[in-house]
């Protein structure tokens, strides 16, 4: 593991060096940005509309007293969107996602000697094929998580308007209930992190594959389990350091 988290360090010096040329670089983030956020937005809006319903569901059935008012259930979904499930479910899932995506690519590419190809011809493969995805993901995935956020807050609406466990008022009360901005700083700071080690491992282990087609699935199956245990942990430590 210290072997390996050695070579994750040198691949990185490489990875955050300049650019040789700022404008493929450019070419190359817009790409990224459309392969790793744009085409994520369809997966993310869906699972966010049904989790929030479901938050609200579960939250209203759960009010089984009467003193409590229903103002809770639109309070209780948007603190539980905000601050965990859009920044980290929904990072476990584009970890999945994208981060399979990312090591399968740059792992196809180095069995097929495409990188071996991009050395001799002197560019630097590790800040050519990563640099860009990293940047992409940091860029664009707190945007992704935004949007998470308002539609795992619809699907809760969605279920005042289409059920009766409670009204469209007391849910909208519940969401204007003691509002704290820096929620929204605090998702936004674990989702950028987040989108980091979703990239860069994933870069990683696709850029260090040795072999055939095997390895390159072995490598896309490394790169989701490590990403997700690495978001999990760092949830973990950024919650204490930012919240407690």
């Amino acid at each position: 593991m210290l072997t390996r988290f050695g070579k994750y360090i040198l691949i990185m010096l490489k990875v955050f060096r300049k650019p040789d040329k700022m404008k493929v670089f450019w070419r190359q983030l817009v790409i990224e940005i459309n392969n790793l956020g744009i085409e994520s937005l369809g997966i993310v809006a869906i699972i966010s509309v049904f989790m929030g319903a479901v938050v609200a569901i579960q939250t209203a059935y759960n009010i089984d007293n009467p003193l409590l008012p229903l103002s809770l259930v639109g309070f209780t979904t948007r603190q539980s969107v905000i601050l965990e499930f859009s920044p980290t479910i929904i990072s476990l899932i584009l970890a999945g996602k994208v981060g399979s995506r990312i090591a399968s690519e740059i792992g196809t590419m180095r069995v097929t000697e495409q990188i071996d190809a991009l050395e001799i011809m002197g560019i630097n493969p590790a800040n050519y094929l990563i640099f860009p995805k990293i940047t992409a993901a940091m860029i664009f995935n707190p945007v992704v998580i935004i949007l998470s956020m308002g539609f795992g807050i619809m699907g809760g609406y969605f279920v005042s308007v289409f059920t009766t466990l409670y009204t469209p008022q007391d849910y909208l009360d519940g969401l204007r209930l003691d509002f704290d901005g820096f929620t929204i700083a605090y998702a936004t700071i674990k989702t950028i992190i987040f989108a980091f080690l979703i990239t860069s491992i994933a870069g990683f282990e696709g850029y260090s594959v040795k072999g055939g087609a095997i390895d390159v699935g072995a490598s896309s199956t490394r790169a989701v389990v490590w990403s997700s245990i690495m978001i999990i942990l760092f949830n973990l430590i950024l919650t204490h350091l930012l919240l407690s």
